[in-house]
């Protein structure tokens, strides 16, 4: 099922910077890695997905919700989260709302796959292959703190990904990396 497995390997090095014990939506959460992941850390979660199978799957982690955010509303109108977590999806009309859930002081970390897919395998149509910079616009409002656009080995994929920040505070300091347990 999707979202099984280990966290994405962008989401674990970026973690860090979620509050302690704040919020978090995961976006087309599949099974919950990423909510599995959080929790475990101890933030609460809530996901959403369309899939009937992969919501009862995620709810051993949080709180899930079944919407289809592509031929529905968006189900969090209003409300923002410390984190919004979005791995291997794109649904362009709904990028504004996924920027909007992140809080003053959250973060947004997005990874999917880019234009240079469709050479290696699937997803290949560019309804689903995310455009040179294409992030970094739809993120415009937030303070980039990493961006990757390329070519990943094991298994091929072009992929784009982001952590961006929405600034609450004069001089908001932001670690660029995992921070050693003497910190």
């Amino acid at each position: 099922m999707h979202g099984s497995g280990a966290p994405s390997a962008w989401v674990a090095r970026w973690s860090h910077l979620v509050p302690p014990g704040g919020t978090v939506l995961d976006v087309a959460c599949g099974a919950g890695r990423h909510m599995r992941w959080f929790a475990g850390r101890g933030h609460a979660v809530t996901g959403v997905d369309r899939a009937p199978e992969a919501v009862a799957a995620a709810s051993h982690f949080g709180q899930v919700l079944q919407a289809d955010i592509e031929a529905g509303p968006w189900p969090f109108a209003g409300r923002q989260f410390d984190a919004v977590i979005v791995i291997h999806y794109l649904w362009r009309a709904r990028l504004p709302d996924i920027v909007a859930a992140v809080a003053p002081g959250g973060v947004l970390l997005y990874e999917t796959f880019a234009a240079g897919n469709e050479t290696v395998g699937k997803p290949s149509r560019p309804d689903f292959l995310l455009q040179p910079g294409e992030l970094l616009s739809a993120s415009a409002g937030l303070r980039v703190v990493g961006y990757e656009d390329g070519f990943l080995p094991d298994p091929d994929r072009f992929v784009q990904r982001i952590a961006a920040v929405r600034v609450a505070g004069a001089s908001p300091r932001h670690l660029l990396g995992v921070p050693s347990a003497s910190h």
